[in-house]
């Protein structure tokens, strides 16, 4: 029986931005994969220098659209389906999001993409999570950010603060720590030991009660019901103190309420040099 090909999609992102440079690294680095194919979409206004990066270690096979793409056999590792195409960015996503969610290609890889770019494609959703959402008719997706100092999951995304308190609900925090235990368990051995880490809402995670009543109702009851199930987590741990460097090597994942509450430490501390975005509770 033939060996399966993994047939992964690589968006580029903004056709101003950072995108092509990091994927072309990226695939220099990694270089030609066995078992692996790498369909790599890109603007007509792509930097030669880019590509040229890629073409140390990869032989392009060019085309101009997605059914095109997909009606290429490659004969070799070596090869890389080098999409041209003229169609918005956000495009790109939505064709591979559909074709990962129908299983003709069996994942998908993004570059950074601007809200405002979804926008101008007329597309009403705020990121590539609101895409993949749509696409997939999946309402509870995760925004998972690991890095080489710590590891964190979002309860909820591109929300407005004054809609955040409507989402932190027992069943809401429930199913982000589980996504956060399965993330948990792709990490390193070492990392999957540690127990997951569940940020409070409030100040001083509530002070009993006295600065917000969401940790008494919702969040320690959650973790007495998931440590009873097996679930190895912690909380509600106080979201001020709780990413001190002392910290890092304690727990797997930090699961945040909301936004800013992991992405403001994440990026402070990893800053430009680390750190990976997975979308979490995707059906492929």
């Amino acid at each position: 029986m033939a060996k399966k090909i993994r047939r992964i999609a690589v968006t580029t992102g903004d056709i101003d931005g950072i995108g092509t440079e990091i994927a072309a690294k990226a695939l220099a680095k990694l270089g030609p994969t066995s078992g692996t194919s790498f369909y790599l979409w890109r603007s007509p206004k792509c930097p030669r220098a880019h590509l040229a990066l890629i073409d140390r270690k990869f032989k392009r096979v060019s085309v101009s659209s997605w059914p095109e793409a997909l009606s290429v056999t490659l004969t070799s590792a070596k090869q890389i389906i080098d999409i041209c195409s003229n169609l918005p960015p956000p495009v790109w996503v939505e064709t591979s999001a559909q074709s990962s969610y129908f299983g003709h290609i069996d994942g998908m890889v993004t570059a950074p993409l601007s809200k405002t770019a979804i926008a101008a494609a007329g597309m009403k959703d705020i990121g590539h999570t609101d895409i993949l959402a749509r696409v997939c008719k999946e309402k509870h997706l995760y925004q998972a950010f690991v890095g080489n100092k710590f590891n964190v999951l979002l309860l909820s995304a591109h929300l407005p603060i004054e809609n955040i308190l409507k989402d932190i609900k027992s069943e809401n925090l429930e199913r982000a720590v589980a996504s956060a235990d399965l993330l948990r368990k792709w990490l390193p051995k070492k990392a999957q030991r540690r127990p997951i880490a569940l940020l409070g809402l409030n100040p001083h995670a509530g002070e009993d009660g006295l600065i917000g009543t969401q940790e008494q109702s919702i969040h320690k009851p959650l973790v007495k019901k998931l440590l009873a199930a097996g679930t190895n987590v912690v909380g509600p741990l106080v979201p001020d103190a709780a990413f001190f460097k002392e910290n890092w090597e304690k727990y797997s994942v930090f699961v945040a309420n909301y936004h800013d509450q992991g992405l403001i430490p994440f990026k402070m501390i990893h800053g430009q040099d680390s750190g990976l975005h997975i979308t979490m509770g995707l059906p492929f």
